[in-house]
């Protein structure tokens, strides 16, 4: 699996290794042993949020009288809880304290960070192939996240015990696998500034390299849970159990993608499937393209995000 949901590079020894071998890779890697990294400038509300759930004090009125002061995340985070992949009991919500009751504190957090991330792929920015780059990868993550959702919920109707992950975190972790992405291009765009220079193709094999490690730092920092760094980094943790996780749903997804597009890159792909799995991607792999694009439509569509 590749470490970058938004595009699949093919293999290339001389790139590789003149992106290893560039001034912008050292400084990357420098940035980011040392914590370092910048990303673009976050909303202070998604800062302030942060902040609450790291308290353990924090109350879901807490939550809701911070949002309130911004009325188009309040009027987002209803839709998105009354949104058919979020509200599984189908029990309409008015209101921004119901709302953060039924989604959680936590889950609040994930889903205002994918909202504001997907909106900083579509802004443009200066560099004009940074810029395509980051549009390009919000389609994408969009399109991987779906296909984890939908994936999970085919899960739950194959499965013959209990399913226990959940297609609305599936979503969250597909969209924000490669949030590190920011970071990359940030640290490109002053090492431009700086009056150097470096093809943009062999920069986005260093981004290809780099991607994991940034999205993992990135993670940690904002206290998002080891399901979210092992799907962004593509490395189960030693702590998981045998049962099947938000990684083998990425690695479905993956591989399913493969297939759809008919990528070459699926002969060298494997996964490893229980009953349940293997009778889920049989039906997706057999599902006609239209088909399944409408239903990851539905999906992206329903979710509010």
């Amino acid at each position: 699996m590749s470490h970058l949901s938004f595009f699949w590079l093919e293999a290339n020894n001389l790139h590789y290794i003149r992106a290893i071998q560039s001034n912008l890779c050292h400084s990357i890697k420098k940035a980011a042993h040392y914590n370092k990294l910048t990303l673009p400038s976050i909303p202070d509300t998604l800062l302030a949020l942060n902040i609450l759930c790291e308290d353990p004090e924090t109350t879901v009125h807490d939550v809701a009288t911070l949002l309130l002061d911004d009325p188009v995340l309040t009027a987002n985070i209803i839709r998105t809880a009354n949104s058919a992949i979020f509200n599984r009991r189908n029990i309409i919500c008015h209101d921004i304290l119901t709302a953060v009751s039924r989604l959680g504190i936590i889950r609040i957090r994930d889903i205002i960070t994918a909202q504001i991330i997907y909106s900083l792929k579509n802004t443009s920015i200066e560099n004009i192939e940074c810029n395509l780059l980051l549009k390009n990868s919000a389609f994408h993550s969009r399109q991987f996240a779906a296909t984890m959702a939908l994936i999970c919920q085919k899960m739950h109707l194959y499965s013959r015990k209990p399913f226990k992950l959940e297609p609305d975190k599936a979503l969250l972790t597909g969209l924000l696998a490669d949030i590190g992405l920011f970071g990359l291009i940030n640290e490109y765009s002053q090492f431009i500034k700086q009056g150097n220079y470096l093809d943009f193709n062999i920069a986005k094999y260093i981004f290809q390299d780099n991607c994991a490690l940034t999205s993992k730092i990135v993670l940690k920092q904002w206290g998002f849970d080891e399901d979210y760094i092992a799907v962004a980094t593509n490395t189960i943790s030693p702590h998981h159990d045998s049962e099947i996780n938000y990684l083998t749903i990425a690695r479905m997804a993956h591989h399913l993608l493969l297939f759809k597009t008919n990528d070459a890159a699926i002969n060298e792909h494997e996964i490893e499937l229980d009953l349940t799995g293997a009778e889920v991607m049989y039906e997706l792999t057999n599902m006609p393209e239209i088909e399944f694009e409408k239903q990851l439509q539905q999906i992206t569509h329903s979710s509010g995000i």
